[in-house]
């Protein structure tokens, strides 16, 4: 049992990214069934409920804010850019010297990063473009 968590260590992140988007998920379906309590209430009393009230159970609301405050400011994206890329390298060296004897594992940690700084990279590049315009 011991070998298992020794060979799959970096299983704990996409493990606990998976658990952190359920919790989201969760927290999102409270959050509307709150609002339709909400509305609910102002349809008992016969009153029209408030337009901001009403938007909060649009999907896109969450994706909409988040977008439109990153429009002016990419910088975030860059910076995700550089650690990724930084992490990758680390974790590179740490493969090809076998750091730990866990060289395969951190391959795989080192394509993971990688391919992380790429989207990133490919994300900041559209943006800039998209601000240009």
């Amino acid at each position: 049992m011991e070998e298992l968590f020794r060979d799959f260590w970096w299983l704990i992140f996409p493990v606990g990214f998976l658990i952190a988007g359920a919790f989201n998920s969760l927290l999102n379906y409270k959050r509307q069934q709150d609002t339709l309590k909400l509305i609910r209430t102002y349809a008992e009393k016969g009153q029209e409920p408030p337009a901001a009230l009403l938007k909060l159970l649009e999907p896109e609301n969450e994706v909409s804010v988040t977008i439109d405050a990153r429009k002016d400011n990419n910088d975030g994206l860059w910076f995700s850019v550089v650690l990724f890329a930084v992490m990758a390298v680390g974790f590179g060296y740490g493969a090809y010297t076998d750091m730990y004897g866990s060289g395969p594992g951190l391959v795989i940690v080192t394509f993971v990063l990688a391919g992380l700084c790429l989207a990133c990279l490919v994300t900041a590049l559209l943006s800039g473009r998209r601000l240009r315009k």
